[in-house]
């Protein structure tokens, strides 16, 4: 994978720094959302494709980039396709500093120290370069003010920044409200962006540690066995429920 653009968690993290704080909006959500980046920029690249609500990988052959090889070999790892809940609900304990350090190194951002209460020390990120968070943001912007369909990659980083709450950040107040909905209405652009922001809202909403129940057997039948393959579809108004607009 060439370096000459950078990826959809790069990108996402990019959107949701504060230039004013240094800090990153909506931080619990934003983790699930760069697990969720990772599986589109894999998908992008032609190593995994959904299967049903599930992923699979489909060329194992590395990307060129550590952070998603190692996501890459992971789901390898798995010996069978995984449902994207699972994947993305999943511990993912400092992947969100994982990618600050590279955006660090690479001169995206510089750290800045400082303290929490006089005491506890505390490191805010500020983007160095402005034209590229203005281009990712250019982007977004485009779509949703043309309505002109966007590319996959921007679809998809539409419904990411949507599912983890940053429709807020972008566009704020009442004034926001009709871009907040239009970036929602962005999700259905890209198949695979669509589901792992899906899936990236059910995480929130605890569907992905909930027992799927099977069917109730019949009177003097036993329990019929459940139906494989048979993906499961998004629950209806878990958009809804997940960000208020």
């Amino acid at each position: 994978m060439g370096r000459s653009r950078r990826t959809l968690p790069e990108e996402l993290l990019l959107l949701a720094l504060d230039p004013a704080t240094g800090t990153t909006a909506q931080p619990q959500s934003l983790d699930l959302g760069l697990a969720g980046a990772q599986l589109v920029e894999l998908a992008l690249a032609g190593r995994i494709a959904p299967d049903g609500d599930r992923i699979a990988v489909v060329a194992p052959r590395p990307t060129g980039d550590p952070t998603l090889d190692c996501a890459l070999e992971l789901l390898r790892r798995r010996g069978a396709p995984v449902r994207a809940v699972h994947w993305i609900g999943g511990p993912r304990l400092g992947l969100r500093q994982t990618y600050l350090s590279h955006l660090e190194r690479c001169g995206m951002v510089h750290a800045v120290a400082g303290q929490m209460c006089g005491v506890l020390p505390t490191t805010r990120y500020q983007a160095t370069e402005s034209a590229v968070s203005r281009e990712i943001r250019a982007r977004l912007d485009s779509a949703i003010r043309t309505g002109v369909p966007p590319d996959p990659r921007t679809a998809a980083l539409a419904a990411l920044a949507h599912a983890v709450g940053l429709g807020k950040h972008l566009y704020p107040g009442n004034e926001g409200r009709s871009s907040r909905s239009r970036l929602r209405d962005l999700i259905r652009h890209d198949p695979m962006g669509g589901l792992v922001a899906h899936a990236v809202i059910d995480v929130q909403n605890g569907v992905a540690v909930q027992p799927r129940r099977s069917p109730a057997p019949s009177a003097g039948r036993g329990a019929p066995e459940p139906a494989r393959g048979v993906p499961m579809q998004p629950r209806r108004g878990s958009m809804a429920r997940a960000v208020a607009h």
